[in-house]
């Protein structure tokens, strides 16, 4: 079957030069198409590299260590929010959204880092946060001491309350942290807050939170920014006819309520209104030569998703079905067939990401059994049940490979390369994440895929900068450094670098045809030219399809595919 779908140096020794890679990169400034096949690396910049030693990563940490980025052979970087911030949520409660916070640079240091990826051949995608903005945002204030039914409040989504005294909240909506997504100010009125009190969200009906959003993407692509990740893509347009409706029993969360209602008729989430949004902000994106690229985290069915990436809108979105699959062939033929016919019919190329700075991290999570409550893992510190991190690791590398075989574009968190698992047993002491406090400390959060990185094998926070860092890295972070990896054969980071290589040579088109005859439980496909990527995902070996070997996630063992490998095959 055929499915188509339309640094500076390392303290461990020189960094391998990308110059030989860069001449062959098809991703010059004119080519509008550079994201459809590319390999986003998604840097969080807090977690990243520290350059000052104040414990917080930062853009010039970020600029030195851009030459690991291209000796990888990934194609643009994905900045998470850089933005001003208190970071009640790791950044994504902004104060400015055109300009840097302190702590971690100015606009100079954006702009030399911006030119200095753009030097090595890399792209650089920005975070834009448009469904709120942070509660001490001018805005906000402005708002707050306006009072009601002021011009100020319309920004937002202000309302009175329920009840003889307006003490109860405007309606029963939820938010995604935990409790309800309403918080009184001291006149009595009630603002919305999808995520934490610290973000209120804007109300996108106002004609002026629209023109701020068309100002800032002008802003950013102005200073050479090639594409937007946009936050939350799907919960801008909120139904505010009075009464609001409740939603009764309804999951706060917006994958699960969508299932059990109508397309469309959700009061916040996947609501048709946003659509006409990203219809005019594709209008501003596609004034620019090249056009800017964006893309969509919106946690809605595959079918809704897909209106997101059409080519008049944004032109991708984030494919999470594939992140959420368990390590089981079946479910994997299925959401990858599903997923390259959805692009296919928006016109947009598909998406393929495993980990991220919201999610447990995959080399731990793909060990676990289907259907574990994740945040009751995390509680556990990661003991019910207990990973073994070799084979989290083995399970890992054979994942990447697999998906860095598939048409689409792949996007890579941070410390992916290096086989990093999560960090589940965070003394709650040091918990950052406002979920942690939200849920009334019934769910850790996502803090522990968000540890800073190890860059050396020793020091205060191994190699990511010189005052330590401010989430606390386990010591077994010391063997996965990019010094104990670098130039290490059988290293998982050795793995991504010869993987995206080869990628660059034998990725073309968008096709993928399934082959016939695989044993049950493992993959195997063909892409141009006869070469075919083949995993084997059940927990015994299975003979090797005949060609030339390329590249395999594991040894394989006398002329027989392992457990949890995958393997590239030449014809």
């Amino acid at each position: 079957m055929t499915v188509r779908s339309p640094d500076s140096t390392p303290a461990s020794g020189p960094t391998p030069s990308p110059a030989a890679d860069l001449s062959s990169r098809d991703l010059s400034s004119q080519d509008p198409d550079w994201w459809r096949q590319a390999v986003v690396y998604q840097v969080y910049p807090r977690s990243f590299a520290d350059a000052d030693g104040d414990g917080l990563g930062d853009l010039k940490g970020i600029t030195r260590r851009l030459t690991h980025l291209a000796a990888l052979g990934v194609d643009a970087l994905w900045l998470s929010p850089f933005y001003p911030s208190e970071l009640a949520d790791g950044g994504y409660d902004v104060t400015d959204h055109r300009d840097v916070d302190p702590r971690l640079g100015t606009l100079d240091d954006f702009d030399a880092l911006a030119a200095e990826a753009h030097r090595l051949g890399l792209k650089v995608i920005v975070d834009l946060v448009p469904n709120h903005t942070s509660h001490r945002h001018p805005w906000f204030q402005e708002a707050l001491r306006a009072g009601p039914g002021s011009r100020a409040r319309a920004r937002y989504v202000f309302r009175d309350g329920r009840g003889a005294h307006g003490e109860l909240p405007p309606s029963d909506w939820r938010s995604v942290f935990g409790g309800s997504a309403w918080q009184r100010v001291p006149d009595g009125q009630w603002y919305l807050h999808l995520f934490a009190p610290e973000q209120p969200d804007l109300n996108w009906d106002d004609e002026e939170v629209r023109a701020d959003f068309r100002t800032t993407l002008r802003f950013w692509a102005d200073r050479g920014v090639d594409g937007f990740r946009v936050d939350v893509a799907h919960a801008l347009v909120k139904d505010l006819a009075e009464p609001l409706r409740d939603i009764g029993d309804l999951e706060p969360v917006a994958e699960r309520a969508l299932l059990r209602v109508a397309p469309g008729s959700h009061p916040y989430w996947d609501r048709d209104g946003v659509h006409e949004i990203y219809r005019d902000w594709r209008r501003i994106l596609a004034s620019y030569r090249p056009p800017r690229m964006a893309i969509a985290e919106a946690w809605v069915p595959g079918a809704r998703r897909a209106r997101y990436a059409r080519p008049d809108e944004l032109g991708q979105a984030f494919n999470f079905e594939y992140l959420e699959t368990p390590w089981d062939a079946k479910a994997l033929h299925e959401v990858v067939t599903d997923s390259l016919a959805t692009a296919r019919a928006a016109g947009a190329s598909a998406t393929w990401v495993l980990s991220n700075h919201d999610v447990v991290r995959h080399a731990s999570r793909l060990m676990l059994p289907p259907g574990t409550d994740l945040d009751a893992w995390l509680m556990s510190d990661g003991r019910a049940p207990r990973i073994d991190e070799a084979a989290g690791l083995r399970r890992a590398r054979a994942a990447a490979l697999l998906m860095l075989a598939l048409p689409g574009s792949a996007y890579v968190y941070q410390g992916e390369e290096l086989g990093l698992p999560e960090v589940a047993d965070l003394p709650v002491e040091v918990l950052q994440d406002p979920v942690w406090e939200q849920s009334g400390h019934t769910r850790k959060g996502r803090d522990g895929s968000r540890v800073p990185i190890p860059w050396t094998t020793t020091g205060p926070s191994y190699g990511f900068g010189p005052g330590g860092a401010w989430l606390p890295q386990p010591p077994s972070f010391a063997r996965y450094a990019v010094e104990a990896q670098e130039g290490a054969a059988d290293s998982t980071l050795e793995l991504y670098r010869t993987a995206l290589k080869l990628r660059r040579k034998l990725l073309e088109g968008e096709e993928l045809t399934w082959l016939d005859g695989a044993p049950d439980g493992v993959l195997a496909f063909a892409r141009h030219d006869g070469w075919r990527c083949v995993t084997n995902l059940t927990a015994a070996p299975v003979p090797l399809p005949p060609g030339e070997v390329l590249l395999a996630s594991a040894p394989l063992d006398d002329g027989r595919l392992g457990p949890d490998t995958t393997v590239w095959l030449g014809s």
